[in-house]
């Protein structure tokens, strides 16, 4: 039996696709989807409305189309039916961070004939992640291995835990999701913290990420701070420092004034709910505990401030 084509609109799912071993079934991806190396070649069936710029400038674009009840993102219809997909990979999370089903549904409004299947995912913790890859594994016909490589997964994330289990010192963890204005990371990002040996006192587990005050962030006064902006890679988290420095206090943080302040690659790593969760964690117990986790990542996930 012939694989299923898919079309992928989400970055962490063509992801988990390739993982399941389906890379030369895909025939179309979103405009973010960016690993692994050379899914680039694939057609492009997605794009922003908003312009780039500074987080500010992002922000107050992307609420404007909102207040406005205008879709964040584009779906090009015309090459969705021309590429014929049999499975849409999609998800319904998050209409900033990416294609929502009603954007999908608007662009499959139109369609006559037989219509593909649209798997759509909403994962909140880790073991949705997991469970959002046996939901595609099952939808691409591939059951057994999806089931495979979560325990693979699984256990690399159970070992690291194990190894923080006993720890006594846990470093307050403050993860900051967005810089301006400040927002602090939900969902799964809370259960690495702790799975890498801290604690985070701003987010919760499950809960989805929240806009936060600077006074909070100061009353806090975390031990460490990562900087894992949406959809940046450490360059581009780099560039945005500026606006950081300039923020009332921030100097005067702890993790500041320790040297314990981290930029890392959010959009491959922290924000994007596929495997590389699991390198996540590494560079996660990296940070934190740099003598017992030499995983290697820094310069590549993560560099100090």
């Amino acid at each position: 039996m012939a694989p299923p084509r898919i079309v992928s609109l989400l970055p962490s799912t063509t992801e988990i696709a390739c993982a399941l071993g389906f890379r030369d079934a895909l025939v179309g991806r979103s405009h973010e989807c960016d690993f692994p190396p050379g899914i680039e070649i694939l057609p492009v069936c997605t794009r922003a409305r908003f312009e780039d710029g500074t987080s500010g400038e992002i922000d107050d674009r992307v609420r404007d189309l909102v207040q406005r009840g205008l879709s964040v993102y584009h779906v090009d219809a015309e090459r969705l039916r021309a590429l014929a997909p049999d499975v849409i990979l999609t998800q319904d999370q998050c209409e900033v961070c990416a294609v929502s089903v009603k954007d999908l549904e608007d662009a499959l409004r139109q369609w006559t004939g037989g219509l593909p299947r649209v798997v759509s995912l909403s994962p909140q913790t880790l073991g949705d992640v997991w469970g959002d890859i046996r939901r595609v594994g099952a939808a691409l016909g591939a059951p057994e291995r999806a089931e495979g490589l979560v325990v693979e997964l699984s256990n690399r994330v159970t070992e690291i835990g194990e190894q923080t289990g006993d720890t006594a010192a846990r470093p307050t963890v403050a993860c900051i999701e967005w810089i301006d204005p400040l927002m602090a990371a939900g969902n799964w990002v809370p259960e690495l913290v702790t799975l890498a040996g801290g604690r985070d006192p701003l987010g919760q587990p499950g809960a989805p990420s929240a806009w936060i005050e600077w006074e909070t962030l100061r009353r806090i006064d975390p031990d460490v701070v990562l900087l894992l902006p949406c959809g940046f890679d450490l360059a581009r988290t780099r560039a945005e420092l500026p606006t950081l420095l300039a923020s009332p206090g921030f100097g005067d943080l702890r993790a500041v004034r320790n040297g314990r302040v981290a930029l890392t690659d959010g959009n491959a790593y922290f924000n994007r709910p596929g495997p590389r969760l699991v390198e996540t964690l590494e560079i996660t117990a990296e940070i934190l505990h740099p003598d017992r986790f030499p995983f290697g990542h820094r310069g590549r996930g993560w560099e100090p401030l």
